[in-house]
Formats: structure tokens, sequence, C-alpha cells
């Protein structure tokens, strides 16, 4: 097999420099992108925003490991003149509690966090799935339903949701959904599971709506003539595909459930409470128990960064895969 040696087209003068003009525009139009983006200003003000940024949890961090003497009379950046640290801090924070434990909560925050991560997911990617892909009546007038539930605030919602899990939804004296009755359940996560699900439904469904519908239609097509069913698709296909929009809406819910306070204290308590109602009680009556908060908070922040960095590649294409295409 030759190989095909490039010809040289003949062109007139007048076309000439016009192809020189565009070829100069196009290389000092990229010329101009990467001199901005890999600028030394720009470089400078990142660093100095990360910088400024990852002082306070350096604060935090050092003041774990200070004695609660040193941290109530200086500051932690007196450790560079002064250095005295110590391990009691944690050993204190882990068992400090009378009821709930630190280190009780802490597991607590992860039988709770899991459930309420994958339950939306799973949901929210089979619906945005039949949203873009599957034709039923009334799918666009739905959709928008699911978009507008976004805007329904949290408190708006708590009220209602502790009435379908003990008496369920009735209208006229007919009932639409019987009561769950997990108000009567002791020991249950149920309940905080369900309503982190619903509040994250909206979101989770239009971001991966989004995501999904832009996956060409001829793969789809080509699926489909080759006998694949809809379950295929989704499973062999879709969810692959999807990986990168999955795990960035998965890093942001694991962050908001493993950081609630609210939803958690409505719908658990007593000793199925998280991590954040341990932290509260660690503080102190008075604010007086400075060490164990800060050791607390440090223990607290280490799943939510373990999760972020883990995911972090599936984060930046999940973001990036919408400028990218076409």
């Amino acid at each position: 097999m030759s190989a095909v040696a490039p010809i040289d087209i003949p062109f007139d003068k007048s076309t000439s420099r016009q192809l020189a003009r565009g070829e100069a525009v196009i290389e000092t139009t990229s010329r101009r992108a990467k001199k901005r983006m890999t600028s030394r200003g720009a470089t400078t003000a990142a660093l100095i925003i990360a910088i400024v940024w990852t002082i306070p949890t350096l604060g935090l961090f050092i003041s774990s490991f200070r004695p609660g003497a040193d941290i109530k009379t200086s500051g932690w950046w007196t450790i560079f003149t002064n250095p005295a640290f110590t391990l009691d801090n944690y050993a204190a924070a882990i068992g400090a509690g009378n009821a709930l434990s630190l280190g009780q909560a802490f597991l607590n925050s992860l039988v709770i966090t899991l459930p309420a991560t994958i339950i939306p997911i799973i949901v929210a990617s089979l619906a945005a799935y039949a949203f873009a892909w599957i034709d039923f009546k009334f799918k666009n007038a739905i959709f928008i339903g699911v978009f507008a539930l976004q805007i329904v605030p949290i408190q708006m919602a708590l009220v209602p949701l502790l009435t379908l899990f003990s008496d369920g939804v009735k209208i006229g004296g007919f009932y639409v959904l019987p009561g769950l009755n997990l108000n009567g359940v002791p020991d249950s996560f149920a309940k905080v599971w369900i309503a982190h699900a619903i509040f994250a439904l909206p979101l989770a469904i239009f971001l991966l709506h989004n995501f999904i519908s832009e996956i060409p239609s001829e793969v789809i097509e080509a699926a489909r003539v080759d006998g694949a069913g809809h379950g295929q698709v989704f499973f062999r296909m879709i969810v692959p595909l999807a990986m990168p929009a999955i795990a960035s809406f998965a890093i942001f819910q694991f962050l908001w459930v493993w950081n609630d306070l609210l939803v958690a204290t409505i719908f658990t308590s007593g000793g199925n409470l998280p991590i954040t109602k341990a932290l509260q009680d660690l503080s102190g009556s008075f604010g007086q128990s400075w060490e164990l908060l800060t050791a607390g908070a440090f223990i607290s922040i280490l799943v939510p960064l373990i999760v972020f960095f883990a995911l972090q590649r599936f984060f930046v294409r999940g973001l990036l895969a919408g400028a990218t295409k076409g």
C-alpha cells in the first residue's frame, strides 16, 4: 500500500493573502488565550487565594494538637515560638458526650450519609434516562414540575414529611398515600434516608438529565437496533458514560448530608444523631471546650476530604463535560 503524498493546490495571490491573514489571526488568538491562562499574574492570584483558603484549616489542625490551656491563652501561630503538642484532645473528644459520644456519632453519620447518597443517585439516574430517551405522555410537563420543586424551601416540607411518616396523605377523607408508621419505630434511620433522598431528587434529576440527554442519539439507536432493551442500554451504556456527572453529584450530596444538622435532628433522635450534633454538644454550654471542639471538628472533616480527593478526577471531568462536547 503506497503512501499518498500531499499535493499543493495552486491559489491566486488574493486567496493566498486571505489564507495567510486567517492563519495569523488563529495563531494570534491561540497565543493570546494561552498567555492569559498561563500568565504570571493569574498563577500568583491562584496561589494567594489557595493560601488564604488554607490558613483557617491549618490553624484548626495545629490547634487540635495544642494543650487546652494554651488554646485559651494564645493564638495558634505562637506554636512556632513556643511549640507544645498533645494527643489528649483527640482521645478526649472521641469519648466525650453522655448519651452520644463523638465516636458513636461518627458511625451514625456514615450510616446516614451512604444510603442518603446512593438512593437519590439510583432513582435520579433512572428518572433522568426516562425523561431523556423514553417517550411517554406529559413527559415535558412532569419534567418541568420536577425542576420547579427545586425552589421549594426545605423548611416548608418538614411538617408534611413528618405527617407522611405518621399519618400518610389524606385528601377529602380519602388516603392518597398510607402512613408509613415510622415515627413509632425506635433506632430507625429510614426517615432521614427518605427525607434526604426526597430533598435531593429534583436537583439530581435535573443535572443528570442535562448530561444524559447530550449523549449522541446514534449510540442509543444503534444499541436499540441490535436488540438491546432499555435496561441493557441504561446499565451497559448510560451508567458508564454518565459516571463523571454521577460522581460530581455524589460529592455534593455526600458533603451536604454529612454536614447537615437540621434534617438529621428533626427526623432522628437519641443515639441515632450524626456527628454534627455531637460537635454542637462538644462546645459546652458556654463554649469553654475549645480543645475538644478543634479535635472533633478535624475528625469530622476527614471523611469529606477523603471522598473529595478520591472522586476529584471524576468531579473535574463532570464539570468540563458540557464544555467539551460538540
